[in-house]
């Protein structure tokens, strides 16, 4: 494809879902009156759509650009980027560039929109200081901003390979920053869109943005592999960025809201996104390369167009079905006592932990069936450790116990608990990296990397490193509870659905940090001794019970604002019900404990065993290779004699 085609290409794409988005904004009518707001102007109005077009235009070609050139561009055995893994990173560095701009543009638009005032006014030091102080949006795009700097300048000056994902996790960081601050985050249901959105975002930003680093990159001549990789990444992009969108957009027109406006919208944009993920497979067949990308890359703007006009109209369930304090904290309500029956038979689905435990536990299987398919054995017990692990990640998610967890303290600690310290004991002990270092096709001296290089390069990345010390593990494994339930962050934490999934993913990340480095039947980083890892163990076992006795001997109620907005009529004392959280703590932490001990010991055992069978094997070769000596001296003095 010649640099003009390109060019042309991604301007028509820009021009028409800057139209779409025009056409939407124009057909919304008085959207502010809805919500009850003051409307800014038409200036502010049209102006933040198109600011917002461009800045989520720019930052999907960021995240997408460093994700072409990570996992799409083939690599270097050495771990140094390729020249077309080069050629997009630096193109993500450009657009990171313009994301960056748009995005400080985009905080006094948003700040004006939110207020009601329009965004002359805004300017203004003495208005805008405190309404960016008063409201969420522009806070979100100063952390988008921020995240645009940082990715520019790692994606401008990445030489390896690992400077490249460290580039594209910052800037998908960025993109997830504004996901909290949209209507997905507001009304009943939100729990269910924010963690589909949470999906939805970055599938759709990589498709979009590795697009266009492919057209970038057919413009040297086609490449097999490039082809094959992308297509693979589209097709997962498409099915992810598809699922969450309509489950997102069910929730928030409702099935009464679907003839409206924003029903129509809402369409649009999804019969763009299936179109250009399945009407342009048939055309890939027939047509030459550079005409189905033009085509998608017209499509997937579009559809970029339509997501950036629903973000002016105003979603159907927040008119017909206003939500109660309950649903606007929760997502849900919480009215019927928590009983037994309830908490094993209601469940809500956990839109983000539910679809990571599925995904894992698929890979997982399919690969100890692809070693017993070539002979090689795996031991039942891991996979039963594995699934065992994620069972439990999902029932305290999305089973009762995880739809009642918000609202007694009490259960929440029980949730704390499982994901902090039994549910990453398991999952360590089912070795996943070891069974992805057998299962993944090692790549020949020569051959460009795959994934089972790209695993063994993260494992033995500096980040890895530090964060599998000992020292950090147990700061993080025990300073977590201290720094969480005793400064405020807690409280605060539990006001927003996005924080609380953060609080929970932390929990498990840092458990599973400290299971691996404990007992883990994966190679860390570092070679910890037994002794040492046992002590590490007896030495965070005290902060977990002192913790415990604190929480019971506690007089003040932690997070009160949070449970006090909640107020639920079936919740007793909530002093009384803190201390049952505390006892669950102390008892709920020391019996896992106990279990990484005990399993600690018996790999100690195990491997000392293993070492004597090793050293008597050698013991037995070297007497042998002696009697062989000596049986050779024999046989030459008998010759000298004869």
């Amino acid at each position: 494809m010649k640099t003009s085609r390109f060019r042309t290409a991604v301007v028509a794409a820009v021009v028409a879902g800057l139209a779409l988005v025009l056409l939407v904004v124009a057909s919304a009518g008085d959207a502010y009156a809805l919500l009850g707001n003051a409307d800014p102007g038409p200036l502010t109005t049209y102006g933040f759509a198109v600011v917002r077009f461009l800045a989520d235009a720019a930052g999907a070609c960021c995240f997408g650009g460093l994700v072409f050139a990570a996992f799409v561009a083939p690599g270097r055995r050495d771990g140094a980027v390729s020249a077309d893994a080069f050629a997009a990173s630096r193109f993500a560095a450009g657009s990171a560039a313009c994301w960056l701009v748009a995005a400080l543009v985009a905080v006094p638009f948003s700040a004006a929109v939110a207020s009601g005032l329009p965004v002359s006014r805004i300017l203004r030091p003495e208005v805008f200081l405190p309404t960016l102080n008063a409201t969420e949006e522009p806070k979100a795009w100063l952390c988008a901003a921020v995240a645009a700097a940082v990715a520019t300048v790692l994606a401008w000056t990445a030489m390896g390979w690992r400077t490249v994902v460290g580039a594209a996790a910052v800037a998908g960081i960025g993109l997830l920053s504004l996901v909290p601050v949209g209507h997905v985050a507001v009304g009943a249901g939100h729990d269910l869109a924010t963690n589909a959105m949470f999906w939805h975002v970055p599938a759709a930003s990589a498709w979009l943005g590795a697009l266009v680093a492919l057209l970038a990159r057919l413009r040297r001549g086609p490449g097999d592999l490039v082809l094959r990789r992308y297509g693979r990444l589209s097709l997962t992009c498409f099915v992810v960025t598809a699922v969450s969108g309509v489950a997102a957009g069910l929730v928030l027109a409702r099935p009464d809201g679907l003839v409206s406006r924003y029903g129509l919208v809402l369409a649009v944009e999804t019969a763009l996104l299936l179109a250009a993920g399945t009407g342009v497979a048939a055309w890939r067949r027939r047509r030459s390369k550079g005409q189905f990308v033009v085509a998608e890359l017209v499509l997937l703007a579009l559809g970029l167009g339509g997501s950036t006009g629903l973000t002016v109209l105003v979603p159907p369930a927040f008119v017909n079905h206003p939500a109660t304090v309950q649903e606007t904290v929760l997502g849900y309500g919480l009215d019927a006592p928590q009983t037994l029956g309830r908490l094993i038979g209601d469940w809500r689905p956990d839109l983000l932990f539910a679809p990571i435990a599925v995904g894992a536990v698929t890979a997982y299987l399919l690969g100890v069936r692809r070693l017993r398919r070539r002979g090689d054995h795996w031991p039942p017990g891991r996979a039963v450790a594995w699934l065992g692990g994620w069972t439990i990640v999902v029932v305290v998610t999305s089973s009762g116990v995880g739809v009642y967890a918000p609202g007694t303290f009490s259960l929440h600690m029980v949730t704390h608990m499982a994901l902090n310290m039994l549910a990453p004991v398991l999952l360590v002990l089912g070795g996943p990296v070891t069974l992805a270092l057998r299962a993944l096709p090692a790549g020949s001296h020569g051959a460009v990397p795959g994934a089972r290089e790209w695993l063994v390069s993260l494992l033995h990345a500096p980040v890895t490193r530090f964060f599998a010390h000992p020292a950090v593990v147990a700061v993080l494994f025990a300073g977590s509870f201290y720094a969480l339930y005793f400064s405020g962050l807690f409280g605060e934490a539990m006001l927003y659905h996005w924080a609380h999934q953060l609080m929970k993913a932390h929990f498990l990340v840092t458990g599973y940090l400290f299971a691996w480095v404990a007992v883990g039947v994966d190679r860390t980083p570092r070679q910890v001794p037994h002794l040492a890892r046992l002590g590490m163990v007896f030495a965070v076992m005290p902060f977990h019970a002192f913790f415990g006795v604190i929480l019971m001997s506690k007089q003040t109620v932690l997070a009160y604002t949070y449970y006090h907005y909640l107020d639920l009529p079936w919740v007793g004392d909530l002093l009384t019900d803190q201390r049952l959280g505390g006892g669950i703590a102390w008892a709920g932490g020391e019996i896992p404990m106990v279990v990484v001990v005990v399993a600690l010991l018996v790999q100690w055992a195990r491997d000392d065993e293993r070492r004597a069978r090793r050293a008597d094997r050698n013991g037995e070769a070297d007497f042998d290779a002696y009697n062989a000596m000596l049986a050779e001296l024999a046989d030459r003095r008998i010759k000298e004699n004869t």
